[in-house]
C-alpha cells in the first residue's frame, strides 16, 4: 500500500541513462498530507474492491423475538423465538464467478488510475523544480544581456555626440535595455509563482533537491509501461467481465435456503408433536423474465465493444506522443548544436577582440561583449537541456514498473 518509493522507481528509470538519482530525496517530494490522501485512496480501493467479490454472498438473518399477550384470563403469556435464516444462490449460470473476476479487474482499474494521478502529481511538483533551474539561467542570461546592453548605450552615447549616428540608434539601445529589465522583472515574477504552486505540492525547500538526468527510453518499453494503456487494460477486462454477470442475471439461478428456529411453546395449548427447536431447508431454481433483458445484454455487449476501442485508441494516442517528443528531442538537439557551434565562434572572436583591446584598437568594453555573448550561449545550451528534461518527464511520469 504504501508507496514512498514512486519516484525512486519512476526515476531509477534511468538505470536506463545514467546516475543513480537522488532518489532518497525525490522519492517523498510530496508533502505529507498529499501522500495520506493517495495512501487512504489505496486502502478504500483496495476494500471497495473485498466488499465487491463477496457480494454474490447473502447475510444470514439472525433473529430474536419476544411476544407479550393478555388474552388469556390466566394473565399475560409471553413466549420467545430464535431464528437464523440463510437464503443463498449457489449457482448463477457463471455469474458467481464473473462477478469476483469482475471486481478483480475493477480493482485493478482503480489502481492503476490512482497511481497514474499519484505519480502525475509527482511530476508536477518535479516539473516545477526544472522550471524553477530553467528560470535562474534565464535571469543568469539577461543579467548578462543587460550589461551588454548598458555597454551597447554607453557606446551609442559616445558615437551620438560625435555625430557619426543620429538619436534613433541610442533610443532603440535603451528601450532595449528596458525590454531586458522589464523580462528579468517578469522571471522573478514566474519564479515566485512556481514556489507558491510547488509549495502546494510539497513541503521541501525547492532550492535543496537535487534534479535526476533523464534519457530517452525504448519505445518498446515506453508503451509497455505506460499506465494510461494499463488502466485502459483494465477497465476493457472489467468492461468483459461485467457483459457476463450481465448475461448471467437473466439465466437460472439455483438458491438453497435454510432456517433454525428454537421458540417457546405456547404453554396453554401444548401438543406433543411439535419441537421448539426445529430446522426449514430446501431450495430454489429461479429465472427472471424481463422485457428489458436483451437490450440489457446488448448495452453490456456496446459498452464492452468501446472499452476495447478505447484500447486501441490509446496505443495510437501514446504512440504518437512519444514519436512527438522524440522528435522534440531531436529539434533540441540541433538548438543545443547551433548554439555550441555559435559558443566556438565567439570564443574566437572573445580572443581576437582581446588582443586587439591589449594591443589599444579595441576598447575592453568591446572585449566584454563578446565575452558576454559567449556566455549567453553557453546559457542558451543549458536552457535547451532543461527543455529536454521537461519532454522527457513527460514520459516518465506515465510509466510503471519500469526496473
Amino acid at each position: 500500500m504504501k508507496d514512498s518509493n514512486v519516484l525512486k522507481r519512476l526515476f531509477l528509470l534511468c538505470s536506463l541513462s545514467v546516475l543513480p538519482l537522488v532518489a532518497d530525496e525525490l522519492s517523498g517530494i510530496l508533502s505529507d498530507t498529499k501522500q495520506k490522501l493517495f495512501d487512504y485512496r489505496f486502502d478504500a480501493n483496495d476494500l471497495q474492491s473485498d466488499m465487491l467479490s463477496k457480494s454474490w454472498i447473502n447475510p444470514v438473518t439472525v433473529r430474536y423475538g419476544k411476544d407479550y399477550t393478555t388474552r388469556f384470563k390466566t394473565g399475560t403469556v409471553d413466549t420467545g423465538n430464535f431464528s437464523v435464516y440463510i437464503d443463498q444462490p449457489i449457482f448463477r449460470s457463471g455469474g458467481i464467478y464473473y462477478a469476483i473476476k469482475y471486481a478483480q479487474a475493477l480493482h485493478q482499474s482503480n489502481q492503476t488510475d490512482i497511481t497514474l494521478q499519484r505519480r502525475k502529481m509527482i511530476g508536477d511538483a518535479v516539473t516545477i523544480l526544472f522550471q524553477l533551474k530553467r528560470n535562474r539561467l534565464q535571469q543568469q542570461k539577461l543579467h548578462v544581456q543587460i550589461r551588454n546592453d548598458s555597454i551597447d548605450i554607453l557606446q551609442k552615447k559616445d558615437r551620438y555626440r560625435a555625430g557619426v549616428i543620429d538619436s534613433s540608434f541610442l533610443d532603440q539601445a535603451i528601450l532595449k535595455k528596458s525590454q531586458d529589465e522589464t523580462s528579468l522583472l517578469q522571471l522573478q515574477f514566474s519564479a515566485m509563482e512556481l514556489k507558491q504552486r510547488f509549495s502546494l505540492l510539497s513541503d521541501k525547500n525547492p532550492d535543496t533537491l537535487k534534479l535526476p538526468t533523464l534519457k530517452l527510453v525504448p519505445k518498446k518499453t515506453y508503451l509497455h509501461e505506460d499506465l494510461e494503456l494499463k488502466r485502459d487494460i483494465a477497465h476493457a477486462r472489467e468492461v468483459a467481465y461485467q457483459q457476463k454477470v450481465t448475461w448471467a442475471k437473466y439465466l437460472p439461478t439455483l438458491s438453497l435456503q435454510a432456517q433454525y428456529n428454537n421458540g417457546d411453546l405456547n404453554p396453554l395449548f401444548p401438543s406433543p408433536n411439535l419441537n421448539g427447536a426445529y430446522y426449514n431447508y430446501g431450495f430454489t431454481v429461479s429465472m427472471p423474465i424481463d422485457v428489458n433483458a436483451l437490450s440489457d445484454i446488448e448495452l453490456s455487449k456496446v459498452k464492452k465493444l468501446q472499452a476495447q476501442t478505447e484500447v486501441i485508441d490509446r496505443r495510437h494516442t501514446i504512440n504518437e506522443e512519444y514519436d512527438w517528443i522524440r522528435n522534440s528531442l531531436h529539434i533540441l538537439d540541433k538548438k543545443i548544436a547551433l548554439a555550441h557551434k555559435d559558443e566556438k565562434v565567439y570564443a574566437n572572436l572573445y580572443r581576437v577582440t582581446k588582443n586587439l583591446a591589449d594591443a589599444g584598437e579595441k576598447t575592453p568594453l568591446d572585449a566584454e561583449v563578446m565575452q558576454n555573448s559567449l556566455k549567453i550561449r553557453k546559457l542558451d545550451q543549458q536552457i535547451y537541456r532543461i527543455d529536454k528534461q521537461i519532454q522527457l518527464l513527460k514520459l516518465y511520469i506515465r510509466m510503471a514498473n519500469v526496473l
